[in-house]
């Protein structure tokens, strides 16, 4: 059987392989992140064909205070839907479904792009560096309510989805990460607490897209320190993400990023997605330096994972998938 063509049927989104182009920012938006040309033509180059069965677009900040870099994507305002309703006609137009990442930087965010100081769980993190407001419960309840604002704009946008990004240091990743979570209320200290914060999320969102919307989040599963998130606490929390209403989980590491020392190979995320799988019903993806077709069957042979995520490979050649696919029915 071929593995990479196989359906998948979730919930709330129907797929016609298991190959996922994963969110990788482009740095192409306007200054004040609306969508541009630029990115519209970046993604139909990716997309052309349908090779890939879904293409989640590269993280949206959801709030000016929380804008992770210079030219980033934003769905922060009500304005950012018509553009953002082209991409999705784009990659639609092509064959391809198409999930939307929308995300808080947090502590990673930086003054000098966001004209704000850095907000994030805890403002003593040896892992945040400069200065970082902690956020009060009255923010922690605003950027809730942010989140879900986003996720309604994406659905007006005529995505087929929402990806919740809690990975690679930023906001949300804070929060459950102990080494950048150190409160002492409700959203700190044992491991319930730390993803209070995600369930909020996730069930604001659901309110605001609706039970027949998709909605993913991206876990950063492991910090690879001592001190840190290990996979034990994930799979805890993919539990619980699955019980607020998740469609997909989809996995990459945590507070020290995805270039972790010591991770090397095709698909080096794979212990953790295993482990998630063994625990959660839902479907769950893995990426991590996955360039070989051959070891993306054999991920999904080995049940591994129920999708496959290209990232670096498929940004560096549009012509991946394609090539894939062929030798695969040749």
């Amino acid at each position: 059987m071929k593995n990479l063509l196989s359906l998948l049927d979730t919930r709330n989104l129907s797929l016609h392989n298991r190959l996922v182009y994963p969110p990788m920012a482009t740095t192409k938006a306007d200054v004040d992140g609306a969508l541009t040309q630029e990115i519209l033509d970046f993604y139909k180059e990716k997309s052309e064909g349908g090779y890939i069965g879904l293409i989640v677009t590269e993280h949206a900040f959801i709030t000016q205070k929380g804008k992770a870099h210079e030219r980033q994507l934003s769905i922060s305002k009500d304005e950012d839907i018509e553009g953002m309703r082209k991409l999705a006609d784009v990659l639609r137009g092509n064959g391809c479904k198409s999930v939307a990442q929308i995300n808080h930087a947090g502590g990673k965010a930086k003054k000098d792009v966001t004209g704000y100081t850095p907000v994030a769980p805890s403002a003593d993190s040896e892992h945040l560096k400069g200065e970082v407001h902690q956020l009060s419960l009255d923010e922690i309840s605003d950027i809730v309510s942010e989140f879900a604002d986003a996720a309604l704009r994406v659905k007006k946008a005529g995505f087929d989805g929402v990806q919740i990004h809690s990975a690679h240091s930023y906001l949300l990743n804070q929060f459950f990460s102990p080494l950048t979570n150190k409160r002492k209320d409700k959203y700190g200290g044992d491991l319930n607490n730390r993803i209070r914060i995600h369930l909020e999320v996730i069930e604001a969102v659901r309110k605001a897209v609706g039970e027949d919307f998709h909605v993913q989040i991206r876990l950063g599963a492991s910090d690879f320190e001592e001190g840190g998130t290990t996979i034990e606490h994930s799979k805890v929390a993919a539990k619980e993400f699955e019980r607020a209403g998740v469609d997909i989980i989809d996995i990459s590491g945590g507070v020290n990023g995805y270039n972790i020392s010591g991770l090397k190979g095709q698909g080096f995320f794979a212990p953790l997605t295993e482990a998630i799988k063994e625990v959660v019903n839902v479907p769950v993806v893995l990426t991590g330096g996955i360039t070989d077709l051959l070891a993306a069957e054999e991920l999904l042979k080995e049940d591994k994972a129920d999708l496959i995520g290209v990232g670096r490979a498929i940004y560096k050649d549009s012509t991946w998938a394609k090539r894939a696919f062929d030798k695969l029915n040749g």
